[in-house]
């Protein structure tokens, strides 16, 4: 049950849950006893106590990047303006009182616990999982012996005083363009592309520039959430209208930052190259995802990374700058590597959507630095607490304006995903020989092995169309071949399909997110946050000048594998952002336009936010909003 204590020193009086105005209400008395026990993970700060907390709730939610992005944001702008109210140099973002104590250190961590418990409490009592999401708070609160019924704003008393913030955030959020009050949802948009059902081959479009919604029989959310409507909704198509923390208003097109559109079919004859020659890409790298070629490759930070921004033209790191030595070659099955990657990059390690991965690599990294935490590698060390609440106010700040811009740049252009591009082409027919069989000018390019018209003869019994004979002039890819039947005993490999048949390595209940492509969530995120991590820890690499992780032999979702451990490396926070967009592409959801424009608007917002985080620290930026007077 929600609210049981798991210490005997609680006393739970009463439990009462009633339904009132539409809404879930929880009313839970406690009596507090005079001592706390000791508790798990003890060196761990309070901020760092509610970070993990709502990365425990978003993994239980429905994915959805940027409200999930402005909830990590939201919740460091509270502990960020708990802590600076007893500085006397910070100033806060949306909190500006100035408190003392006499003991400071008690203060900040109640003040704290407040604000961050009845923002989340408030921001997923109707999320999927709220039960046990509204559970955990509670046990967090519970843990550090704060009463959940001290709910009074007036006074200075740390626990009145958080509660003053949290009020103060949570009605900045009921302004700030998300339309909470709706569900988040875009209040005018509406497709202009007929669902493409999976299940059957070919598309039909209306635009082959826009987005287009799946239909899928057995819809069900890449963190195992089943949704009940088989019919893509998009989201956050409004998102560029949101209030965010260094970016500038998105004007009426909602695009805080626009480098242009993405490449589009007809008209321009370049961008109209590039939409198919992008589509050919994501073609080529599904037909990769095959262990069975047996191709090995070497995939250690002395191979792959330290690409300019906006490329993949790196060709790796010299020497390890911490050890002075070179990288060891990593040299692994090259189907195992790209298949790991992209479902490794899918969402994050346990789900918790790509912001939230990006707070658990900073939380791993800030414990690796530890005890000798110096901004920017710099000036005095800091204890963990204040470690914590600027790093979080500064990433999450990053993370929040890349989902604005991002999805800003999906809601303006609404632009197509490659699933509706490569069956549109295909369908269409050849675009590289006039005159031949099944020519159209915006066709898929031909390119042998890959790219080919069914002929006769190529579809004849032992040839290698031999399972497309009913599909003779039609163009057929080499690509993934789809889940298997028993993912966990079979592989499908690489196999010759029609065009009209393709889909991404993705699970079939699945297969690609509900928003536009251009641009990439997970480029523009992972690479803002990389830019924080650099400035933050004052280098471009990881601690010791690698990170990385392993993932074991047949623990792939999708189908069995991969047939070994695959180590996953990378030199610097850059590389290992790439790598998040870079899988993108494997995973046939973006293009490259998607993924270069990505990083690029996501560095803006990651230097941008890095910025006037270090005002906030310094005392010399203003609060954005009064504090609301106590009752």
């Amino acid at each position: 049950m929600r609210g049981r204590s798991k210490r005997p020193a609680i006393v739970v009086v009463a439990l009462a849950v009633v339904l009132a105005s539409g809404g879930l209400v929880v009313t839970r008395l406690t009596a507090p006893s005079t001592a706390c026990p000791p508790v798990a993970d003890a060196e761990w700060s309070v901020a760092r106590r509610w970070d993990e907390a709502l990365l425990g709730a978003i993994r239980r939610a429905l994915p959805n990047p940027p409200v999930h992005a402005r909830n990590l944001f939201h919740l460091s702008v509270a502990m960020w303006d708990a802590w600076a109210t007893y500085d006397p140099v910070g100033s806060g973002n949306l909190f500006s009182e100035k408190h003392t104590a006499p003991d400071l250190a008690a203060a900040r961590n109640e003040t704290i616990s407040y604000a961050a418990y009845r923002i989340l409490s408030a921001r997923f009592i109707k999320a999927v999982g709220a039960s046990e999401s509204l559970s955990a708070f509670d046990d967090v609160m519970d843990g550090l012996c704060y009463p959940l019924t001290t709910t009074s704003t007036a006074g200075d008393t740390p626990a009145a005083i958080g509660n003053r913030i949290a009020a103060t955030v949570l009605a900045a959020g009921r302004e700030d363009g998300s339309n909470e009050a709706n569900g988040y949802a875009a209040p005018d948009y509406k497709p202009v592309n007929p669902p493409l059902v999976v299940d059957e081959t070919g598309v039909t479009m209306t635009d082959p520039n826009r987005w287009q919604p799946l239909q899928i029989e057995h819809m069900i959310s890449q963190n195992g959430i089943p949704i009940t409507n088989g019919v893509q909704q998009a989201v956050g198509p409004h998102w560029g209208h949101v209030t965010g923390f260094a970016l500038a208003p998105g004007g009426d097109a909602g695009t805080p930052i626009d480098p242009g559109g993405p490449p589009r079919l007809g008209g321009d004859p370049e961008l109209s190259r590039a939409y198919k020659e992008q589509a050919v890409e994501v073609i080529r790298a599904s037909s990769q995802l095959d262990s069975a070629t047996g191709t090995l490759i070497d995939v250690s930070p002395g191979a792959r990374g330290a690409n300019p921004l906006g490329t993949n033209d790196g060709r790796g790191h010299a020497v390890n700058p911490a050890t002075r030595q070179a990288y060891a070659p990593i040299q692994v099955n090259s189907g195992d590597f790209y298949r790991v990657v992209t479902e490794f990059w899918a969402d994050g390690p346990k789900s918790e959507t790509p912001p939230g991965h990006w707070n658990v690599l900073a939380n791993h990294v800030s414990d690796e630095l530890a005890p000798d935490l110096r901004i920017g590698a710099s000036g005095p060390t800091l204890d963990r607490l204040q470690w914590d609440v600027k790093l979080y106010l500064a990433l999450n700040g990053a993370v929040h304006d890349a989902a604005i811009a991002a999805w800003g740049l999906k809601g303006h252009y609404d632009s197509v995903r490659p699933i509706s591009m490569i069956r549109y082409l295909g369908g269409l027919g050849q675009s590289s020989e006039p005159g031949a069989p099944s020519y159209h000018r915006d066709g898929l390019p031909l390119e042998p092995g890959l790219i080919e018209v069914v002929t006769k003869e190529s579809s004849a019994p032992g040839q290698r169309h031999a399972a497309l004979a009913a599909g003779i002039g039609k163009i057929a890819i080499k690509a993934w071949a789809g889940v298997p039947a028993d993912p966990k005993t079979q592989t499908s490999g690489a196999v010759w399909m029609l065009a009209g048949d393709w889909i991404p390595y993705q699970l079939p209940t699945f297969v690609t997110p509900a928003f536009q492509g251009y641009a990439s969530g997970h480029s523009t995120f992972s690479r803002a946050a990389a830019e924080v991590m650099v400035a933050f820890t004052g280098s471009e690499y990881f601690p010791g000048g690698v990170s990385g992780y392993t993932i074991e032999a047949g623990s792939l979702k999708n189908e069995k594998g991969p047939t070994g451990d695959v180590r996953l490396e990378w030199a610097t926070y850059y590389d290992a952002a790439d790598q998040a967009g870079q899988s993108r592409i494997y995973g046939g959801i973006h293009v490259e336009a998607d993924d270069f424009t990505g990083r690029v608007i996501g560095a803006q917002c990651g230097k941008d936010a890095w910025v006037l985080a270090q005002r906030y620290y310094a005392g010399s930026a203003r609060a954005a909003a009064p504090a609301p007077t106590g009752s």
